[in-house]
């Protein structure tokens, strides 16, 4: 069996879902996400970005210029996608030419955490049990450091930078405490790593992460990092960080 898994979305929803791709495996599995989520796909035989692999051309250009990605997706016995559910066009063009595709909602309903939402619709496939945590495997290394990421996607989900000043204040008494930004964030003095993996093997170095309700928190969650989040506009119920140590705080509560 060879299955494609086609998961876009920014870097929080593709690890909420980590654990319902994992049990949706085949003898072959390959990934098309966001180019920066690519290389968390370790579970995957391959992984490369939608925008690469053509798929966004896909019913917009001629079909002389897609024909390649059509004779790519005939490759696949399954193909689970998350990309084009609430596109009726795409969904019908699949449909017409052949392709195996099965689409699956990319939000959560509200009405429960989005790991276990997306685990049911892994289960309603045929999957195995999944896990409820997502897992990034990287090297053990000793934690040593408090890691403190105050962004977010969006300024409302930012926690105010007094919040992370306080903490940093009170963490440096204990160990020493690293800043980090992405790539399109400015801090003076941070730690910016624009791999995705390597920041994960940076933040498995981390006694304890305090952020926002962000991907690079559920990153933090998924090496098993103890995570404090803060959560000013979004639910904590569907969104919040899952790991063995994760600790959501929501100003609604």
């Amino acid at each position: 069996m060879r299955r494609l898994l086609i998961r876009p979305g920014a870097i929080g929803d593709f690890i909420l879902s980590l654990p319902a791709m994992q049990a949706l495996r085949a003898d072959y599995t390959e990934v098309w996400c966001a180019d920066r989520n690519a290389p968390l796909a370790r579970f995957a035989d391959a992984a490369q970005s939608i925008v690469a692999s053509g798929l966004d051309g896909l019913g917009l250009l001629p079909s002389a210029h897609v024909a390649h990605v059509i004779a790519r997706l005939r490759d696949f016995d399954s193909v689970i996608s998350w990309y084009g559910s609430a596109r009726p066009e795409f969904r019908e063009l699949v449909r017409d030419l052949g392709l195996p595709f099965t689409f699956l909602p990319a939000l959560p309903d509200g009405r429960e955490h989005a790991i276990d939402f997306y685990n049911r619709q892994a289960r309603e496939l045929g999957a195995g049990m999944p896990s409820r945590f997502p897992r990034i495997d990287c090297p053990a290394v000793d934690r040593i450091f408090a890691a403190i990421h105050p962004f977010a996607s969006s300024p409302a989900k930012r926690a105010p930078m007094a919040a992370f000043e306080r903490a940093a204040e009170r963490l440096a008494a204990h160990m020493p405490v690293r800043w980090f930004c992405g790539p399109e964030e400015n801090l003076d003095g941070a730690t910016r790593i624009e791999n995705l993996y390597e920041l994960a093997c940076t933040l498995r170095g981390a006694r304890i992460f305090v952020g926002n309700d962000s991907g690079i928190s559920h990153l933090a969650a998924a090496v098993v990092t103890p995570v404090l989040a803060f959560f000013q506009s979004t639910d904590p119920r569907v969104w919040s960080p899952r790991g063995v140590s994760a600790i959501s705080y929501s100003e609604k509560e």
